[in-house]
C-alpha cells in the first residue's frame, strides 16, 4: 500500500452532527435561490413565495422517503445502492449515473455563477479564469479528507445563513422605516397586478425553476456512510429541512417582493444584489454579492464531494470501473475526485465560448436530472417498503416516511406536472424532450456494461 492510495475500500465516518446540519442547510441554499430566483419571480410575481411553499412540502416528503432508507442502511452512494437492491440492476445503474451527471451539471452551473459574481467587481476578468481558480482550490481541499470537506461546507453555510437572516431583518426594517433612502411598504405584494399577476399558470411555470433551487438537498443521503451515529443525526437533519426552507426561501421571497415591485426585478444578476443597489444601499449589494459567490463555491464543493462518492459506490456495485474503489490513506476516493473535477473543466470551456448564455443552458439540463433523481427516490422507496412489508419488518423501521404510500403518489403527480409545464414552455421544451433521450442513452450504457461483464467472465 502506497502513501497515496489505500487498498481498503471503506470510507471513514469523519462527519459529525454539526457537519451534517450545515451540509443539510448548504445543500438547500445555492445559486437557485440567489441567482435563479429572478426568473421565477418574473413568472409568478409575489406568488413566488407560494411556489416555494408547495415545492418545500413535496421535497420534505421525498426527503423523508430517502431518510427512511438511509437510516435503515447507511451506505455510500445511497441512490444507486437502494435502487439496485430494491428495483433491479438497471434501476441502480440509472439512478447512480443520472445522479452523477446531475451533480456534474450542478458543478458546471456553479462554476459559471462564480464567474458572473466575480465580474460584478472585476468586469474585465474573464469568466473562465474565475471558474478555473475555483475548480483548482476546491479540488485540492477535497483531496485532503472528508472532515476538510465538512469544515469547509460548515464555514460557508454559516456565511450563507447569517447573510439570509441579516437580509430578512434588514428588509423588514426597510419595510417599516420611514427614514430609508427609498421607503417601501407591503403594497408591493399586491399593487402591481395582484398577488398572482400572471394567474395560476404563472405560478405553475415558476415551479419548474423552483425545482432547480432545491436540487442538491438530497445530498444528505450521500453522507450516510461517512456520518457518525447516522440513526440519530440523519433524522434530525431531515426533519429540520422543512423549517429551513420556509425560513430561508419563503421568508426571503416575501421580503424581496415586498421591498421592490416584482416586475422591476431584472434578470441581469441576482435580485438580492440588484434590489439593494437600486434602493441606494450599495454596501449591502457588495456584501450580498460576496455571499452569493460563497454559495456558488459551496455547492461546487458539495458537487465534487458527491460525485466522487457516487463513482465509488457505482464501482463497488460493478457499474463503474473498479479503479474508482481505490481510496487514499484518509479514506477519500481520490481518483473519483480527480475524474469529476476534470470533467467540470467543460464548464470552464463553455464560459470561454458562450459566457452570457451558459448558465441557462446548464440549468435546463439540470432540471431534467433533478426530476429523474427525485423520481428514482420515490420509486425506490416503494420497492423498499414493499420488501419490508413482505419480510414483516415495517414496525422495526427507525425513521418512517410520512403518509406512505399516498405521499409517494402525490410526489409522482407533482413531478409529472413539472414535466407537463416544461413541455408547454418554449424555453424549457427542449429539456423535457431530453428525458426519453436520456433514458435511452442510460439503457444503452447499461447494456454495454452488461456485455462487457459477460465478455470478462
Amino acid at each position: 500500500m502506497s502513501k497515496e492510495i489505500s487498498n481498503s475500500n471503506q470510507v471513514q465516518r469523519g462527519l459529525t452532527n454539526r457537519h451534517i446540519q450545515m451540509i443539510a442547510i448548504g445543500g438547500s441554499i445555492g445559486t437557485g435561490l440567489f441567482y435563479g430566483s429572478a426568473t421565477s419571480i418574473q413568472m409568478a410575481g409575489p406568488a413566488i413565495s407560494l411556489s416555494y411553499v408547495i415545492a418545500s412540502i413535496i421535497i420534505f416528503l421525498i426527503m423523508r422517503m430517502l431518510g427512511e432508507m438511509c437510516v435503515e442502511e447507511p451506505v455510500s452512494g445511497s441512490f444507486s445502492y437502494f435502487a439496485k437492491k430494491y428495483c433491479g440492476e438497471f434501476s441502480g445503474f440509472m439512478a447512480g449515473w443520472n445522479y452523477y451527471i446531475l451533480y456534474l451539471l450542478c458543478a458546471m452551473s456553479e462554476l459559471t455563477a462564480v464567474g458572473i459574481y466575480i465580474n460584478y467587481w472585476l468586469p474585465d476578468m474573464p469568466q473562465w479564469l474565475s471558474a478555473f481558480i475555483c475548480l483548482a482550490v476546491i479540488t485540492t481541499a477535497n483531496l485532503i479528507n472528508v472532515r476538510m470537506y465538512g469544515e469547509m461546507e460548515s464555514a460557508m453555510s454559516v456565511i450563507k445563513i447569517s447573510a439570509i437572516i441579516a437580509m430578512i431583518i434588514l428588509g423588514i426594517y426597510l419595510l417599516f422605516s420611514n427614514g430609508t433612502p427609498c421607503p417601501q411598504n407591503l403594497s408591493n405584494l399586491w399593487a402591481h397586478g395582484g398577488f398572482l399577476p400572471n394567474g395560476w399558470h404563472g405560478l405553475l411555470t415558476s415551479l419548474v425553476i423552483v425545482v432547480f433551487s432545491f436540487g442538491g438537498i438530497e445530498l444528505i443521503g450521500m453522507t450516510a456512510a461517512e456520518v457518525q451515529r447516522p440513526e440519530k443525526v440523519l433524522p434530525r437533519a431531515i426533519n429540520e429541512v422543512i423549517v429551513r426552507i420556509l425560513l430561508f426561501y419563503v421568508g426571503t421571497m416575501l421580503v424581496l417582493t415586498a421591498l421592490f415591485p416584482w416586475n422591476q426585478i431584472g434578470l441581469d444578476g441576482s435580485p438580492f444584489v440588484t434590489i439593494f443597489r437600486d434602493i441606494g444601499i450599495t454596501s449591502a449589494s457588495h456584501i450580498f454579492n460576496f455571499v452569493i459567490l460563497v454559495a456558488a463555491i459551496s455547492v461546487y464543493n458539495s458537487a465534487i464531494y458527491s460525485n466522487s462518492r457516487m463513482l465509488y459506490s457505482l464501482a463497488k456495485n460493478g457499474q463503474a470501473p473498479k479503479i474508482f474503489t481505490n481510496l487514499s490513506v484518509h479514506g477519500v476516493p481520490i481518483l473519483g475526485i480527480f475524474f469529476s473535477s476534470g470533467i467540470t473543466l467543460i464548464a470552464v470551456a463553455l464560459n470561454y465560448i458562450i459566457p452570457k448564455d451558459v448558465f441557462m443552458y446548464i440549468l435546463l439540463v439540470t432540471v431534467v436530472a433533478i426530476i429523474m433523481t427525485w423520481f428514482s427516490i420515490i420509486i425506490t422507496h416503494l420497492g423498499f417498503r414493499k420488501a419490508k412489508i413482505k419480510a414483516g419488518l415495517v414496525e422495526t423501521l427507525k425513521f418512517k416516511s410520512l403518509f406512505y404510500p399516498i405521499s409517494n403518489y402525490i410526489c409522482l403527480a407533482f413531478l409529472a406536472l413539472i414535466v407537463i409545464e416544461m413541455c408547454l414552455m418554449d424555453s424549457m421544451r427542449p429539456a423535457a424532450y431530453l428525458i426519453p433521450i436520456w433514458m435511452i442513452l442510460l439503457y444503452i450504457g447499461f447494456k454495454c456494461m452488461k456485455a462487457k461483464q459477460n465478455r470478462d467472465k
